[in-house]
């Protein structure tokens, strides 16, 4: 099972970095891009999340695993992925872009000026990006943020996986209608 998380964690790790990559090889300034790419990225990197599980059960655990361990094994996998995506981050923010929160500030300003939102939404969410630009300079809130970004998709990922993947031994199965019989 350890052997099956880590090399599939590390698989999700670098393929959910390939928004970064992308972002950073083509120059892409237009924000929304970027995180669109890096979210597909990470859709794609938790997909394996159900390759992993369905290779552990098939191959390793004789064709039977558990929700339990099934979470387990994606709630790990998840937790490798996105422990890389935000390492490589936390790479890419301070050398690549040192104004990624201000500049992220003004793109959420500039698109409620573009809706026709009031001036006092306005400056109440200026007042919170000004917040979240402080607090961004802190690397704990940074570490914080990004894990919060992706994580839960991973988590979501392995409940959906675990309770579609599991698979309980027919022999169980088989007893226990068994059992039940002979309490009638």
């Amino acid at each position: 099972m350890k052997k099956t998380i880590l090399t599939y964690g590390l698989i999700g790790g670098v393929i959910s970095t390939i928004g970064y990559v992308i972002t950073l090889l083509t120059g892409q300034e237009n924000m929304k891009s970027a995180m669109i790419i890096g979210f597909a990225s990470m859709f794609v990197a938790f997909s394996l999340i159900f390759v992993a599980i369905k290779s552990y059960r098939d191959k390793q655990a004789g064709g039977v695993v558990s929700f339990g361990n099934a979470f387990k094994i994606g709630a790990l996998m998840s937790l490798i992925t996105s422990s890389i995506y935000v390492i490589v981050w936390l790479v890419a923010l301070y050398n690549f872009f040192p104004d990624f929160a201000q500049h992220y500030a003004d793109m959420q300003i500039e698109d409620m000026r573009q809706a026709g939102e009031s001036i006092e939404k306005i400056n109440l969410q200026i007042a919170e990006n000004e917040k979240m630009v402080e607090a961004y300079k802190n690397p704990i809130v940074v570490i914080l943020y990004t894990y919060m970004e992706i994580l839960p998709i991973g988590l979501l990922f392995s409940l959906i996986a675990a309770a579609i993947l599991r698979k309980k031994s027919k022999n169980n199965t088989d007893e226990l209608k068994s059992w039940l019989k002979s309490q009638e």
